[in-house]
């Protein structure tokens, strides 16, 4: 019976790939979505050729899907006509600080045994709507300013976009758009005696010049937390106590770059070349006995189901999600 459903399976999906004119409409509908111009032919026929081999890998996967082969389903989004390889260069950038020492004095009792099943500051006016960072990798500066969004409404109930931008052009232990590394934001907060709000400091994408102004200041920070390397636990408990936390993760997998809904599990995902930095906002388990992490992204509500994915929790720490989280103190 096995072998039977994988050959329809196959012939179906040889007869729906292979339809050139159905993948042709495909693609004038995908560019002009997206606002697509190329340089020349020759530029557009390379990225036609990496958006059909995109295209043919999600349909394949929504196929085993369907199948129960996996926990989740892949969309096509903006992020089409790039390879893996593109995102991780232009999307991601976080970068671990060499001869780091992660602090782990830890202020919260992370022996918890007994944890509610669910956890969403979404619901609790603690999450800022998703941004788009672009094609600069300052996806630390979004998760930095996410975390410390959360502990402002938390403190003073009052809900604030903070200005990424701020700290992309004045962090200097980072790079900016080269990337960066979410603690050192936390410290330059601390040390710098604020971050102004995104109304003062607007996002630009960009590397520029330091214009801090302390007129915009929106919020300030004490300092910050580790969670302990590799502890999923200790990270349910953070998000229980604290509030949304900042965690880096493997981008690297193309089924990332597509994910849209369900929770993702994908085997390959290294759990020790994390290079993209994300906000926890919570966690729970679905019907079906899946448990998971809510992962608000910086890719526009465009990508995953409304900017969000739903990570595998407690299976073997994927994409290690709990190597680099750290929140601050307020």
């Amino acid at each position: 019976m096995l072998s039977c459903v994988c050959v329809l399976l196959l012939a179906a999906s040889a007869l729906s790939l292979l339809d050139e004119a159905a993948l042709d409409a495909q693609w004038e509908e995908w560019k002009s979505t997206h606002s697509r111009e190329y340089n020349g032919l020759d530029e557009e026929w390379i990225r036609r050729t990496i958006w059909q081999k995109n295209a043919r890998m999600i349909e394949a996967h929504n196929m085993e899907a369907a199948l129960g082969m996996h926990s989740y389903e892949l969309a096509m989004n903006h992020l089409g006509d790039m390879t893996s390889e593109e995102v991780v260069e232009k999307m991601t950038g976080l970068q671990i600080p060499l001869n780091s020492v992660r602090n782990f004095s830890m202020t919260l009792d992370h022996k918890v045994s007994k944890l509610p099943k669910f956890v969403d500051y979404r619901k609790k006016g603690m999450v800022t709507p998703v941004k788009d960072q672009g094609s600069c990798g300052s996806c630390w500066a979004f998760s930095s300013a996410g975390a410390l969004e959360g502990q402002l409404a938390k403190t003073t109930g009052q809900l604030t976009d903070l200005s990424p931008q701020n700290l992309v052009d004045c962090v200097k232990e980072n790079d900016g758009c080269g990337g960066g590394y979410m603690t050192n934001a936390f410290k330059y907060v601390q040390e710098n005696g604020g971050i102004d709000s995104e109304a003062a400091y607007p996002y630009v994408g960009q590397d520029e010049q330091c214009r801090y102004n302390s007129t915009g200041m929106a919020a300030q920070c004490k300092g910050y937390q580790e969670v302990p390397e590799g502890d999923e636990h200790a990270l349910a408990v953070a998000l229980f106590k604290v509030g949304p936390v900042s965690v880096g993760i493997d981008a690297t997998q193309t089924t990332f770059q597509f994910y849209h809904r369900g929770v993702y599990y994908d085997s390959n995902c290294n759990k020790d070349d994390i290079n993209h930095a994300v906000l926890a906002v919570g966690y729970g388990v679905n019907t079906k006995g899946k448990k998971y992490w809510i992962v608000k992204n910086s890719w526009s509500e465009s990508w995953g189901n409304k900017g969000y994915i739903l990570m595998a929790r407690n299976r073997g720490n994927l994409c290690g999600i709990a190597n680099l989280a750290s929140y601050p103190i307020m």
